[in-house]
């Protein structure tokens, strides 16, 4: 069994896209890492896979700092001998981890190895879900718009509101007003208008063949109504007439609320993904 540390994404991506692909909607964030469609700087990025005896890959893992570790075993077939000699090997590099995010068990079993027992938390656990075809589901009072310039006046903070509540990434104001001009005139940023705007989604980080929904947002006085399903549906209705095979999203395996609406619009689950702290 042998660590390999990749130099840039053309060799990572030649050993380990099309293992990847296999579970496109699984591994949408390492592909992601790979397509590198913001041309970020990768020098200071872990790319790194663990091999057995005949050179095939059993164990994927990206990170690009100062966020998790994101790993994968291949077809989700576990290999302890693998996160082991993941572990060490990053250890041995004084690469320091965060923390890491995979499928439930195999995040598990790497923070074994990696921090010890006891010595994480758990921060998400999140529902990843896929649709090849939308249901017929009612129609919220409204229509869907894309988004307009004139959004920049309250889009970014429930921009703000969405990342606070899924617990992630939170960017300072600036940041989002940034993030969300660049989504003007593209059509990738949904808006549900009832009289007034209500309820937004955005498509965010596409793979080879799917396209991904994100930013699902409704602020609570709207709640209840039927708004963010009826921008769901038609938001991937837009994206499987663009020409993609399914759509995907992530959604709060803790509430079982807006993964049954999710359902009901025809997502179902692929797997679970937790993301784990290590204990500084």
């Amino acid at each position: 069994m042998t660590f390999t540390k990749y130099n840039d994404l053309n060799s990572f991506g030649a050993e380990t896209l099309e293992i990847l692909l296999e579970n496109e909607v699984q591994n949408n964030l390492i592909i992601s890492f790979i397509k590198n469609e913001r041309k970020a700087d990768t020098k200071d990025w872990l790319l790194a896979s663990v091999k057995d005896e005949s050179s095939g890959v059993l164990l994927t893992a990206a990170c690009t700092p100062p966020f998790n570790v994101v790993l994968y075993e291949t077809r989700n077939k576990p290999s302890d001998m693998a996160l082991k000699l993941l572990a060490e090997e990053l250890k041995s590099l004084k690469f320091d981890l965060p923390g890491v995010i995979a499928e439930k068990n195999t995040a598990m079993r790497f923070a074994e190895q990696y921090a010890g027992a006891g010595k994480f938390s758990l921060h998400s656990s999140m529902n990843v879900m896929r649709l090849d075809e939308v249901n017929n589901v009612p129609k919220a009072p409204g229509s869907y718009r894309p988004l307009k310039e004139d959004d920049l006046f309250y889009v970014p903070y429930w921009e703000h509101s969405f990342s606070e509540e899924c617990k992630i990434e939170v960017h300072t104001l600036p940041e989002d007003v940034e993030r969300v001009k660049q989504r003007i005139g593209k059509d990738t940023h949904f808006i549900w208008e009832d009289g007034i705007p209500v309820s937004q989604a955005a498509n965010t980080r596409n793979t080879e063949n799917g396209g991904g929904i994100s930013a699902v947002y409704t602020p609570p006085h709207y709640r209840g109504k039927g708004y963010a399903s009826s921008l769901v549906a038609e938001g991937a209705k837009i994206i499987l007439r663009r020409g993609f095979k399914f759509c995907y999203l992530f959604a709060d395996a803790e509430n079982p609320t807006s993964c049954g609406i999710y359902r009901r619009i025809g997502f179902y689950d692929i797997c679970e993904f937790s993301t784990l702290n290590f204990t500084k």
